[in-house]
């Protein structure tokens, strides 16, 4: 069995953070990005569904399977936060990150696709999603918990710092 280790794993619902956005946004393997907005507007143009936006009986049933795959896979959610256009997760595994962050989000799917209230588009998620290998530090953790819990909710949640 592989050590354990802390991450951070984010991804976005389809369509709802687009490379180019105005706010920023990541790229792999470079990292942070600055707003192109000419790119925005094309890769909204290369959208083949409607951007998807989760209510709040669907946030908690991602958060829920999200809780119940952990426990099966023998993971640690430090904080899980379901918003309405992305998911924070801070969970401890002894499984590469990919598949900790994939497993999450094929099981979401899963319950997404139920009743009540499915979703219909065909995509849900964005490809792929982003991973921090939290260093072992306990304030790294405090700090990534803290903005999972508390600052999705504060006004200006996009600037993080850890």
């Amino acid at each position: 069995m592989n050590e354990p280790f802390t991450y951070f794993i984010t991804w976005t619902t389809y369509g709802t953070w687009l490379p180019g956005d105005q706010r920023g946004w990541r790229k792999t393997n470079s990292g942070d990005q600055p707003a192109q907005p000419l790119l925005e507007q094309w890769s909204r143009n290369q959208m083949q569904e409607r951007p998807v936006r989760l209510n709040q009986i669907q946030r908690e049933k991602v958060e829920t399977v999200c809780h119940e795959h952990a426990l099966i896979r023998g993971w640690l959610v430090h904080a899980i936060s379901a918003r309405s256009n992305h998911i924070h997760v801070a969970v401890t595994a002894a499984s590469e990150p990919k598949l900790v962050r994939d497993q999450f989000k094929a099981n979401s799917t899963r319950v997404l696709r139920q009743e009540p209230d499915p979703v219909m588009n065909t995509k849900i998620w964005s490809r792929g999603g982003d991973i921090e290998l939290l260093d072992g530090d306990e304030d790294s953790l405090e700090r990534v918990v803290i903005y999972i819990t508390e600052a999705q909710d504060r006004k200006d949640r996009d600037q993080r710092q850890f």
